[in-house]
């Protein structure tokens, strides 16, 4: 047991000072979004001082754990946190990210004070699921979260922010009763009085047919499936990405969207080995469809950023394949691109609105000609493009290829079944480069003149640079040395395999 409550810190934190935002003046809108940053800084040096210190990379049981009763109704209630080697990367991704999304927000006019209270109420939520270790926890933190997505998007969103936000609510909501029948499935079973751990639900041998059939793994696996999202349950991505504001889209591509693949590790892969074992051959599948499709339907979009929210749709199929891989490699590519497109996507869509910002235009086919009237902005927005579509150098092109390892180094899959899901993955990589440069060659390329106002074009500012620069050379520094994070997941990685699927 941690003596120090650092992970109770580092969760209650964020939406406790959140909540003092509204003492502050109404109109003081610079105030209020320096004290939003700035919670948001010392939130991000606590977890990484915590992290630094107190966890041990050579331990494979979880650490800062914390057991405190909350509720005693009906059943005792645990408060219980902790993390691993699989939760302290998405947690540090988490921080950052929230941090610069906060700092890329432009002056907010309308409501600034629940504007920034959302925000921070949502860096809460994001942190729960990744540092619970109780189901029931880990289901109301996930519930907890929509709620500032949902304000942010149909409040400060497009001019069908209503009917985006209303969708994404319906499909994220409704998949969770699925989410929560699948907890009590596991809490109820065997037992007069629920049991919730984490640890002792995976120390817990389950009939095969019973982890399947009673919403254990299915229950889960549609959950998951709506918030990474997996094909054909992705449909409300590009709407929401479509009219959220760009600061929204950095927490939805960075953070939400890797909610569900941290879920089917650290639920379906990790608490139900023997169901993840039978349906990994129909994730592949699905994964390498999932890489195809959307990378062939991006080109088709002409609203960029339902462009982007596509080409993150085929970049999950990588997580996909990798978690269906069941092999050390795979596992750790598909961890590994978590984070490296949690970086990437969030860029993408912050360099998004920022051209919005600057020409008032959404359309792809209205642009051109951007690169000459702001050089900087097109300088970035080419380099994050090229980290998309993995280039060597780039997180992401380590991050795929790590998983085409796994796929080819994994036991549990025949060879040609191996070659054949490697060539179409490939495919896949070769279309990334046609919607990712034909997307900068419709934007920056081309003599076409615009129609909206000269005093929109204006270049990058500092704080556009530091935005784009702080991200960029995290893309880099794991591109070139992604031992860094190998280093935090390995050995978890390792056990997960070797206890869960070669007993």
């Amino acid at each position: 047991m941690n003596y120090f409550p650092w992970l109770t810190l580092v969760v209650i934190l964020p939406i406790s000072a959140g909540s003092l935002i509204f003492f502050l003046p109404h109109r003081g809108n610079k105030v209020i979004r320096w004290y939003t940053i700035g919670i948001c800084t010392v939130e991000l040096l606590l977890t990484t001082y915590a992290f630094g210190y107190r966890f041990k990379l050579d331990d494979q049981l979880m650490q800062l754990t914390e057991d405190y009763k909350w509720i005693d109704f009906f059943f005792y209630f645990y408060w219980r946190l902790g993390i691993g080697g699989i939760s302290i990367g998405p947690i540090l991704l988490t921080g950052f990210i929230t941090t610069l999304a906060t700092l890329a927000a432009r002056p907010v006019t309308r409501d600034s004070r629940l504007f920034h209270f959302l925000m921070l109420a949502m860096y809460s939520g994001q942190i729960g699921p990744f540092s619970s270790r109780d189901l029931l926890l880990f289901f109301i933190m996930w519930e907890f979260e929509l709620i500032p997505v949902y304000l942010l998007i149909s409040m400060w969103g497009g001019k069908k922010r209503l009917y985006s936000a209303t969708k994404f609510i319906l499909y994220t909501a409704g998949s969770s009763v699925f989410l929560l029948m699948g907890v009590l499935s596991i809490g109820l079973y065997g037992s007069n009085e629920p049991t919730l751990n984490f640890e002792t639900s995976a120390n817990q041998s389950y009939p095969v047919a019973l982890e399947i059939i009673l919403y254990f793994y299915i229950g889960f696996l549609i959950a998951f499936a709506v918030k990474s999202p997996i094909i054909p349950l992705h449909t409300w991505l590009p709407d929401t990405h479509g009219e959220a504001h760009y600061s929204t889209c950095m927490l939805l591509a960075g953070i939400l969207l890797k909610m569900g693949a941290y879920g089917l590790i650290r639920i379906n892969m990790e608490l139900l080995p023997h169901a993840h074992s039978i349906f990994s051959p129909w994730l592949i599948i699905v994964g390498t469809i999932q890489i195809i499709y959307a990378a062939s339907t991006s080109p088709g979009q002409r609203n960029l950023k339902k462009r982007i929210a596509y080409s993150s749709v085929s970049h999950m199929g990588f997580i996909i394949i990798g978690i269906g891989s069941i092999s050390d490699t795979g596992l750790n590519g598909a961890i590994l691109q978590i984070i490296s497109h949690g970086f990437i996507g969030a860029t993408l869509f912050f360099l998004a609105g920022m051209s919005y910002d600057r020409i008032r235009l959404v359309y792809l086919d209205e642009m051109g000609g951007m690169a000459i009237a702001i050089p900087k902005l097109f300088t970035t927005f080419s380099i994050l493009s090229m980290a998309s579509l993995a280039l060597p150098g780039m997180s992401g092109f380590v991050a795929e290829w790590i998983v085409f390892f796994g796929i080819l180094t994994s036991q549990k899959y025949l060879l040609m079944t191996k070659v054949l899901i490697t060539f179409v993955m490939a495919i896949g990589m070769i279309l990334t480069p046609i919607y990712s440069l034909s997307m900068l060659r419709q934007m920056f390329y081309g003599y076409k003149l615009f129609n909206a106002p000269n005093s929109y074009f204006f270049d990058s500012g500092p704080r556009e640079l530091f935005v784009s620069i702080s991200i960029l050379l995290l893309v880099i520094g794991i591109g070139v040395y992604p031992d860094f994070v190998f280093s935090l997941s390995v050995d978890k990685v390792e056990a997960i395999i070797s206890n869960y699927f070669y007993r």
